[in-house]
């Protein structure tokens, strides 16, 4: 782990337990984390970092639930089933915790490129990739005139209907290590596209991550077309 990550990993922590801290005194935070009151106090208000051992600590501990309980309480459905992540995508800090939380908790091999579909994958990927060090990608629907070459991967989704996702051609090389992350999964088809363009360039794709499960036979869709670990931090 290079400082850069140290240092990222020790922010997140505190950024952790202030949030824990909104809903509890700071002994009711003691006895949840194990720690002394004196010095999550200096934690929260920012006057020392937390040694590295210690974020570990708090990341593993308390990352995952604390990320799961910001996300439902940022999402909303409609009447109809329909998810909107608005609140979820438009909040960087709680997509950088999430980023960290994804990391240590679950272990990727770290990738060189993170690969997203626009637009409400790009938040989330971008915070991922700035965790790692690594290179944001992402597909889109539409082709850029200027770019002369584009990895192309298509489903037909309904009969007459196909999904299409197309990504510069040089934004992945082959044997790139390449973690697939999105915002949401519903269906699955998106993200099936994007391994299937890792695939087409003989990239390794590492694994797969989103924030939010909408439907579960979508994750299932998902797992089946790669043998990397995939994972969901919360579900609707």
């Amino acid at each position: 782990m290079n400082r850069i990550e140290k240092a990222t990993l020790q922010l997140r922590a505190v950024e952790i337990l202030r949030t824990r801290k909104e809903s509890l005194t700071y002994d009711e935070l003691a006895a949840e984390t194990g720690l002394p009151a004196s010095d999550l106090n200096r934690y929260v208000n920012g006057h020392v970092l937390p040694g590295l051992e210690r974020a570990r600590e708090v990341v593993a501990g308390f990352g995952r639930e604390t990320v799961a309980a910001e996300l439902d309480a940022r999402l909303r459905t409609d009447e109809e089933g329909y998810v909107d992540n608005t609140d979820v995508v438009f909040d960087q800090s709680l997509l950088d915790i999430a980023a960290v939380v994804l990391a240590e908790d679950v272990g990727f091999d770290r990738p060189d490129v993170v690969l997203t579909a626009a637009t409400d994958g790009i938040t989330f990927a971008s915070a991922v990739a700035r965790y790692y060090g690594a290179r944001t990608a992402y597909a889109k629907k539409s082709r850029e005139t200027a770019v002369e070459e584009f990895v192309e991967a298509r489903q037909r989704v309904t009969p007459g209907i196909e999904l299409t996702y197309s990504l510069p051609a040089s934004a992945i090389d082959t044997g790139d290590r390449v973690l697939v992350v999105d915002d949401i999964v519903r269906s699955g088809e998106t993200q099936c596209l994007l391994l299937d363009i890792a695939d087409q360039v003989d990239a390794e794709v590492v694994g797969a991550a989103v924030l939010v499960v909408a439907d579960e036979s979508g994750l299932d869709s998902v797992r089946d077309a790669t043998e990397a670990s995939v994972v969901a931090l919360t579900s609707t």
